[in-house]
């Protein structure tokens, strides 16, 4: 890697541990920024540099920094939301891989990435959180519940972040053209 594409993945690794304690107050369920930020890694870094800074991201929280919403360290993966985290990473490449099938892609083509970089987050995290709950912590969450309190309740602020995303992208890449980096858009 070139340092500026260090730099730029380092930075997003930073915003994302950041953006995991910015918690924006909705009534029922407050959001971080945590999916804005690696959904902007997916767009404007790539599917692979995205993908690389949101890793070195779990990476962190793994080996005990408490950059996770809930603290960090090894035992995290049995928290049932690691999901998410897991859905982030996954969620980054298909982000980033859905914005780069075109030169220069729409702001429709960008919304889009984000929506199927959202797909992927939920599916992922709603997915572990009823494995962890119903297997290891022995609770027993039911499809309803699971899909109430996981999906319908969060993610209106995170479509609110998707069209986020894709506004900042098509705002940036603009810029990134004339600095002819090359970066994700």
């Amino acid at each position: 890697m070139k340092t500026k594409d260090l730099a730029l993945t380092a930075l997003f690794a930073a915003l994302i541990a950041a953006g995991a304690f910015i918690k924006i107050p909705i009534p029922v369920v407050p959001f971080t920024l945590q999916f804005l930020f690696t959904t902007l890694a997916g767009l404007i870094l790539g599917p692979k540099r995205g993908a690389v800074s949101v890793l070195c991201y779990l990476i962190l929280g793994l080996i005990g920094l408490p950059v996770f919403s809930e603290g960090g360290g090894i035992f995290y993966v049995l928290n049932p939301t690691f999901g998410y985290l897991i859905g982030f990473l996954m969620g980054t490449i298909v982000t980033g891989t859905v914005a780069r099938r075109a030169q220069q892609p729409s702001f429709l083509r960008l919304l889009a990435a984000c929506f199927a970089g959202l797909v992927i987050v939920y599916a992922a995290g709603m997915l572990y959180y009823w494995i962890i709950c119903t297997f290891y912590t022995q609770t027993g969450i039911g499809i309803g519940a699971l899909f109430l309190y996981c999906f319908v309740l969060a993610v209106p602020g995170d479509i609110f972040l998707c069209f986020l995303s894709a506004v900042v992208a098509k705002r940036l890449y603009p810029v990134l053209v004339k600095s002819k980096r090359g970066v994700g858009l």
